[in-house]
C-alpha cells in the first residue's frame, strides 16, 4: 500500500487486490483503481462491468499485448491424456516460441520492433478515442516494463462509465480522491492494485544465517545468490524463484525446476554442510551485471519493480535465455562451494575440516 495523505479520512471501504473484500458490494458505487499493472488489467473489466462510474489512476501508461489463448478441443485434451510425447511435443513448442521474446529484451531489430507493433496494434485497434489512445501511450520502451496481456482492458477503459486519471493518485480528503495533476474525484471505494514486495522479499526478515545474521540484512543493498540459488554466509539454504530467477519473457516454471533439479544434485553430494564462496557469488552476480547491463530493463527508459531502487540493479529477472539457466544449473558443481566445515551446535561456531 502506498502512503496517501489523508486516506485515513476515506470513509468508505479501501484495500488491496490482493486482500479482495468480496464482502464490498461494487454495484452502483463510484469506483477509484490505483494502479494499471498485471492487476488491473484483469480486475477493471470486471469492476467496469458492475460498478457506477470507475476512475482508474495511470502513473505509467502499460504495454497491452492480445492474450491469444484457444480452447483445447476434447479429442485434443483425450490426446494429450493418452500421448505424454504429445504433451512434451507442446510445452517444448510453447517454450522455444517465447525464448524469442529474450531477442526483444535485448533490443535486436526485428524482434523488439515486432513486439512493439504488436501492442501499438492492440492499442490503435481498441482505443478509437485519439485523447484516450495518446495518454494510454507509454513513453518508454516495450519491455522496460512488464509487458501485459488482455483482451479486455481496452475495452473497458472506452465504456462511457470509465475515466482515466493520467496521474497518480496524491492526496485524499473525505470521499474526494485528488489526483497528481490537480483533479479531484468523488468515489466511494478505493481498490489498490499497487502491486507487491519484490526487491526486499519479506521471508529475508525470518531467515538467519551464521552469526544470526538476518538474510534481509545481507540483501540491505540488493539480492544476491549463487546460480540465483544459494548465499554466501547461509549454509544449506537454497532458495527457489530468488535473485535474478524470475524471467520477463518465458515461464517461471523452467526455471523453477531447474533450481529443484540442482538442489537435488546438491543432496546427493556427501557434505553435510554446503556454503556457496563470496567469490564465486561475487564472480556470478558481476557476469548478471554484465549482461543486465544491455538489456532493455536497464536501458529501455523506465523505472520498474525488476530493478532495486537501492542499488540500481536488475535483481529480479534472469538476464539470458531461459534454456542458459537450465543448462548452467543442469549439475551440483562442488568446487564453487567452501570446504565442508565442522558445526558446533553448542557454541553456534564453525571451523574448517
Amino acid at each position: 500500500m502506498p502512503e496517501i495523505a489523508g486516506l485515513d479520512s476515506f470513509p468508505g471501504p479501501v484495500f488491496h487486490s490482493s486482500r479482495w473484500r468480496s464482502d464490498v458490494d461494487l454495484a452502483g458505487k463510484r469506483v477509484g483503481v490505483v494502479g494499471t499493472g498485471a492487476s488491473a488489467v484483469q480486475l477493471v473489466p470486471e469492476v467496469a462491468a458492475v460498478a457506477g462510474s470507475v476512475v482508474l489512476f495511470q502513473r505509467t501508461a502499460p504495454y497491452v499485448v492480445p492474450r491469444d489463448d484457444a480452447e483445447y478441443s476434447e479429442p485434443e485434451i483425450l490426446n494429450f491424456r493418452k500421448q505424454p510425447a504429445a504433451r512434451e511435443a507442446l510445452r517444448s513448442e510453447l517454450f522455444w516460441a517465447m525464448e524469442s521474446g529474450f531477442a526483444a529484451r535485448v533490443g535486436t531489430p526485428g524482434y523488439i520492433d515486432e513486439l512493439r507493433a504488436l501492442a501499438r496494434g492492440h492499442l490503435e485497434g481498441q482505443v478509437a478515442d485519439p485523447a484516450l489512445r495518446a495518454a494510454l501511450t507509454p513513453g518508454y520502451e516495450i519491455g522496460c516494463k512488464r509487458v501485459l496481456l488482455s483482451n479486455d482492458f481496452y475495452p473497458a477503459l472506452a465504456r462511457d462509465t470509465v475515466t482515466l486519471e493520467p496521474s497518480a493518485l496524491a492526496a485524499v480528503d473525505g470521499t474526494t480522491a485528488t489526483a497528481a495533476s490537480g483533479t479531484g474525484h468523488e468515489l466511494d471505494v478505493l481498490v489498490f492494485a499497487t502491486g507487491f514486495v519484490s526487491t526486499r522479499p519479506p521471508f529475508a526478515l525470518r531467515v538467519f544465517g551464521r552469526d544470526g545474521v538476518s538474510l534481509a540484512h545481507t540483501w540491505r543493498d540488493g539480492m544476491v545468490a549463487y546460480n540465483s540459488t544459494t548465499v554466501h554466509g547461509f549454509p544449506n539454504l537454497f532458495v527457489i524463484d530468488g535473485p535474478n530467477a524470475s524471467l520477463g519473457h518465458n515461464s517461471a516454471i523452467v526455471m523453477i525446476e531447474a533450481q529443484i533439479d540442482y538442489l537435488l544434485a546438491a543432496l546427493h553430494d556427501e557434505a553435510d554442510v554446503l556454503e556457496v564462496s563470496l567469490d564465486a557469488q561475487n564472480d556470478y552476480v558481476a557476469e548478471l551485471d554484465a549482461r543486465a547491463a544491455s538489456t532493455v530493463w536497464l536501458a529501455g527508459g523506465c523505472g520498474s519493480w525488476y530493478v532495486d531502487e537501492r542499488s540500481g540493479r536488475l535483481t529480479l529477472l534472469w538476464p539470458d535465455f531461459a534454456y542458459a539457466f537450465r543448462d548452467r544449473l543442469a549439475a551440483f558443481d562442488r568446487g564453487a562451494y567452501l570446504p565442508e566445515p565442522s558445526w558446533d551446535p553448542a557454541h553456534e561456531r564453525t571451523t574448517a575440516r
